[in-house]
Order: structure tokens, then C-alpha cells, then sequence
């Protein structure tokens, strides 16, 4: 597939056009459905029969009405294009196209970088992506229909697509059978691993712990409040897993001097303070003694040394950027060192999730660029609200390998989880090192979650289901990408699509987070076509919608002058750890080194143990 001599300007209309949705205003029509049962009519609307994000609306007991308002369709079902709507679908390109476009063709990618087209394009990409999100929002767990309380209590999730009709005949609506399977049986038959398969994109626990650490500053359910609940009210980036998500939280954690964190110094170097020191609640098992429960602003942050790990990197980063201010600034309080040093600490985490996190993930030749001035007097609405599908996209449990090599030692899980202790004993650079080097395991297409971890996933399917979350191929829908017509299709082979066959009688009952974790990858990429449609979306609006990137806030002032803006503009992953360690790891990444043995690089540990 050539593109030899390809316009840049056709490349930009084919992204925009791909990625983007109609928004013509449509007309509404109503229609009788003729299926019905003699004991019990069905709610028509069980069988979604609005397409293209048209609304369904139930009228007594059998008759509906699709509202196509504003989707670039109309007709009974939303199912009629109108004439724009027509040209886009004749001139979009496929996903497949695109992704091969932007993977390939190395020489054209460097072109575009390097001139203003990188910017346009970025620009386009954006606001695309960003307009499949709904701002503002629009349903929740307890609402399938628009209204004040969904809008605005932050307390919940939001939702993309309202929950299944609770009057359904099936509980993924009018397909496949009265009664889902276990969730443990799926879990264990489609989602436990045999032997690891490793990332093929060669993501490592860097990668791996870095986006477990990141998303739990939004993605915080609250079970406790309640289905569909999360604690994490900013709905956003907003460190609280560093400075905890209330000011009481936040005033423990706090050394109150000079903005800075409270610290401890072990071997000379800067680590969390323990709970002693800093008294807020830890989730640590009651044999963790307590100088080794760290204290910091994530309670369950003491599982794993690798989210420790992280949490000790943005500690000694937060002090350094106070010590930076409180010399440009040394009039300034406390307090407002402390509030500028966490606007700083944010943009340093934007810039790094795009232009290091997501240009990893995507394996794009594109050249991704964190620049909101790009911006600007566009329709993009600096506001978030997370959605629980967001929330079931990113679990992402295939990455954790079996057992963690440090430093020629290998720790079971048993040994690994809640001990504290490996990252006093070796040290931010040790664990920065091993992480680099080991490989993380494949998402999507794969039967790759470990045992120690799998019960997670039961977890999503049981939650996915008492929150009545709509088939996968209606999501499919909701992101203009083909339902899967079989499970064969899904999978990309046989023998599981049967299996799948057996447990929900159709593909249209295939649930979604399962599927996404299933579905056939795109070759040599980490998973497959759905949670890069689907979770980019999420992950733009989210990232540049924050308050930060917008003209108010985007401005040197902000962040204490220049010095503090030119903190976010150059940050990367890189410089967070060489500027927090005495000595800068080589390779500092989200991937394995190039040169790495093929060998140590797909493995790091026995990957092929069952554990």
C-alpha cells in the first residue's frame, strides 16, 4: 500500500474524517413496533433500535420513537444519512487504513514532524477524538435518561451509553440468553492465563506501573456509596494520588514550611514519610510493621513497590520544584508555593502521559505534541467527567507478569505485594532499572491475566452487570466502528469463538468488558481495534479538557513565571527520574531497551510459571 507522493493536507482530511461524527440536525419519526409477547409486551427499546446515537424514547407499551436530533440522520430508526453525512461515510477510511498509515511510511511521519503540519494535525486528531465525548455529560448508573441529577452530581460516574432497560427479556437486552454466565467461568475460561504473553510493542513495568499510578486519581470507585460511585470528585488529572483527595488528607501529608511535602531521608536519599509521621490511613495487611507503611496520598498505594516507586519519584519532585520557587519567589507563603508546585506537577504529568505514555501505546510515527495553545478558540469545553466505561476499558491486569526480577532477585507476588521494604532496600534507581528492563505482558487478544490478579477481573463483570452495561457491539456502534457479526470475527480464530458461542448465544450479548479484553489485536500492537478507538476519545478530552490548558491558565503566571512554565513544557518521563536520583538510570522508558537480550526482554522473570 504506497503512498508515495500522498498530500499531507488529504492525510489531515482523511484523519479528521475518520475520527470525527456528523452533527447535522436530523428529524425525529415514530413507528409501532410489531414484536410483542401475549403475556408481557417488550420495551422496544430493548432492542436498540435507534442507530448512529439516536435517542430512544418509549410511548405506552409497544410503540417508540427515535429522536435523530442533531445526528446526521433520520428516518424511523436514525438509519437514513443526510447528504454531508453521505460524503463523509464515501470519503472516510477505515480504522485499519489509518492505523497502518500512521505505523508506517517512517520517512513521510519525519516530514510531518518537523513542520507546521505536525501542529495542524495535532490539532485535528484532538478535537476529533474529543467530539465522541459528550460535555457536557450526559447519563449515569441511576439515570438512562437526561436530567439535572446526572448532570450534576459528581458523585457518579458518567455513562455513555444509558444502562441496558431494566424490563429487558435478556439481560443484555433481546439477545443471547436469560441468564449470563459466571462471571468467574469467564473470567477463568476467557481471561486467566496459560503461559505470558509478552507486549510485542515490548511495554515494561514502567509502563505497566506508571498506568496503574496515573489512573487512580480518576478512576477511584466507590463501593462503599454505592454501584457506579467514585471518590475521586475532579473527574481528572489532579495529583490527589500525591496530595490526597481531601484537604485533611492533604494537611498530613504536608511539612507546612517552604510548600514541601513531608519526607524522610533513608541512605541519604528522600522517601515517603511512615504513618507515624504523616497519620493517614494506609491499606496495609496488619503484619506490615509500621516503619515500613509509606504514607502518601493514595491509601492503597502501599501494594505494590512499583506504585511506590512512583509516589517517591513525585515526592522528591514536588520538594525540587518548591526549592526552584521559593528562590524565584522568596516573598511567597508556604501555601502559595505549595499551590503552584502541584499546577506544575500536573502539566509535568499531562505532557508526560501524552508525548510519553500515549505515543508508546499508540505506536504512531505521528508525532504526538502537548501544546494547548493549538487549542484555542475551538469548541473544546475545559471540563471532565469520567465515565464508567472508561473505567472498564483500562483494566488492564494483562500487563503484570507472573513474578518481578530486581536486580537478579526474582519476588513472587506473595513477596512483592505490601513490602515496602524493596524500595528502601534497593532504591528508586535499582527499581527504575529492573523495571526498565523487564517486559511487560499483552492486553488485548490473549488469555493473559495472571492468577493472582484474575479475581479483578471477575470483579468488572460482576460490577459490568448490576450496572446493566450495554452489549459491545453497541459500543462498537457508539464509536462508528462495524459490529462484529460472529465471534469468530471478535477473536480472529475457532476454538474460543465456540466456546463464546456456547456461554452467550450471540455475538450482540457479547459483554463489553470481556470483549475488549479478547477481541482480535492489531498485529504486533499491545490489544486490539476497540480500546484504541474507544479509549482515545476518553483519554484526549480528559487530558487537554483540563482546566489547566485553557486560555486562562495556560500562561507563565501560572506556574511562577518562566522558569516554572518551562518545568511543564520540557518534562518527560527522562527528566522526572534523572532530576529525582543521584544517579540516571540508563534507558529511562516505557519500553524495553532496543538492544535488550530478546530473551530477558520478553521475560524478566519465568514467565511461563503459573502462579
Amino acid at each position: 500500500m504506497a503512498v508515495s507522493g500522498y498530500p499531507v493536507l488529504v492525510v489531515a482530511v482523511l484523519l479528521c474524517l475518520s475520527l470525527s461524527s456528523s452533527g447535522k440536525k436530523g428529524a425525529s419519526a415514530a413507528v409501532k413496533d410489531s414484536t410483542t409477547q401475549e403475556a408481557k409486551p417488550v420495551n422496544p427499546c430493548c432492542y436498540y433500535p435507534c442507530q448512529h446515537n439516536g435517542v430512544c424514547m418509549r410511548y405506552g407499551f409497544e410503540r417508540y420513537e427515535c429522536d435523530c436530533t442533531n445526528t446526521g440522520y433520520y428516518g424511523t430508526n436514525c438509519s437514513q444519512a443526510e447528504f454531508w453525512t453521505t460524503v463523509v461515510r464515501m470519503l472516510r477510511p477505515s480504522p485499519s487504513f489509518l492505523h497502518y498509515l500512521l505505523t508506517h511510511f517512517k520517512w513521510f511521519w519525519d516530514i510531518v514532524n518537523n513542520t507546521f503540519l505536525g501542529s495542524a494535525l495535532m490539532r485535528i486528531i484532538v478535537l476529533a477524538r474529543s467530539n465522541l465525548i459528550p460535555s457536557p455529560p450526559t447519563y449515569n448508573s441511576a439515570y438512562g435518561y437526561l436530567n439535572w441529577e446526572a448532570y450534576s452530581n459528581l458523585s457518579y460516574y458518567t455513562r455513555l451509553l444509558p444502562p441496558v432497560p431494566d424490563d429487558c427479556p435478556t439481560p443484555m437486552g433481546t439477545k443471547g440468553f436469560e441468564v449470563l454466565p459466571d462471571a468467574q467461568l469467564v473470567a477463568e475460561k476467557f481471561l486467566l492465563r496459560r503461559k505470558f504473553v509478552p507486549d510485542p510493542q515490548k511495554s515494561n513495568l514502567m509502563f505497566a506501573f506508571f498506568a496503574q499510578h496515573f489512573t487512580h486519581q480518576f478512576f477511584r470507585t466507590f463501593g462503599r456509596m454505592g454501584r457506579g460511585f467514585t471518590k475521586a470528585l475532579g473527574h481528572g488529572v489532579d495529583m490527589n494520588h500525591v496530595y490526597g483527595d481531601t484537604l485533611e488528607r492533604q494537611a498530613h501529608l504536608r511539612l507546612f514550611k517552604d510548600g514541601k511535602l513531608k519526607y524522610q531521608i533513608k541512605g541519604g536519599e528522600m522517601y515517603p514519610p511512615t504513618v507515624a509521621q504523616a497519620p493517614v490511613h494506609m491499606n496495609y495487611p496488619d503484619h506490615v510493621p509500621p516503619e515500613e507503611q509509606l504514607a502518601i496520598g493514595e491509601e492503597h498505594f502501599g501494594l505494590l513497590p512499583g506504585l511506590l516507586m512512583y509516589g517517591t519519584l513525585w515526592l522528591r519532585e514536588h520538594n525540587r520544584v518548591c526549592d526552584i520557587l521559593q528562590r524565584e519567589h522568596p516573598t511567597w507563603d508556604d501555601e502559595q508555593l505549595f499551590q503552584t508546585a502541584r499546577l506544575i506537577l500536573i502539566g509535568e504529568t499531562i505532557k508526560i502521559v501524552i508525548e510519553d505514555y500515549v505515543q508508546h501505546l499508540s505506536g504512531y510515527y505521528f508525532k504526538l505534541i502537548f501544546n494547548p495553545e493549538l487549542l484555542f478558540g475551538t469548541t473544546l469545553q475545559y471540563q471532565n467527567r469520567i465515565a464508567l466505561e472508561f473505567n472498564e476499558l483500562y483494566h488492564w491486569h494483562g500487563l503484570m507478569p507472573n513474578t518481578f526480577a530486581l536486580n537478579g532477585k526474582e519476588f513472587s507476588y506473595e513477596s512483592f505485594m505490601f513490602n515496602s521494604s524493596i524500595l528502601l532496600d534497593f532504591g528508586v534507581e535499582a527499581l527504575v532499572e529492573s523495571f526498565t528492563i523487564q517486559r511487560a505482558g499483552r492486553i488485548g487478544g490473549a488469555q493473559n491475566i495472571a492468577r493472582n490478579v484474575i479475581k479483578v477481573a471477575t470483579g468488572v463483570i460482576r460490577e459490568s452487570r448490576l450496572l446493566r452495561v450495554r452489549p459491545f457491539n453497541e459500543y462498537r456502534k457508539r464509536f462508528n466502528l462495524k459490529p462484529y457479526e460472529s465471534f469468530e470475527e471478535l477473536t480472529g480464530e475457532k476454538t474460543l469463538s465456540k466456546e463464546l458461542e456456547k456461554v452467550y448465544g450471540h455475538i450482540d450479548a457479547m459483554e463489553f468488558f470481556p470483549a475488549l479484553m479478547i477481541e482480535n489485536p492489531k498485529e504486533n500492537a499491545i490489544f486490539g481495534e476497540s480500546i484504541i478507538e474507544m479509549g482515545a476519545p476518553f483519554s484526549l478530552k480528559g487530558l487537554l479538557g483540563n482546566p489547566i490548558c485553557s486560555p486562562a491558565y495556560w500562561k507563565p503566571s501560572t506556574f511562577g513565571g518562566k522558569t516554572g512554565f518551562d518545568i511543564v513544557n520540557t518534562a518527560s518521563l527522562q527528566r522526572l527520574v534523572c532530576l529525582n536520583v543521584k544517579n540516571c538510570p540508563p534507558n529511562v522508558a516505557f519500553h524495553t531497551p532496543d538492544f535488550e537480550d530478546e530473551e530477558k526482554g520478553y521475560t524478566g522473570a519465568k514467565s511461563s510459571t503459573e502462579l
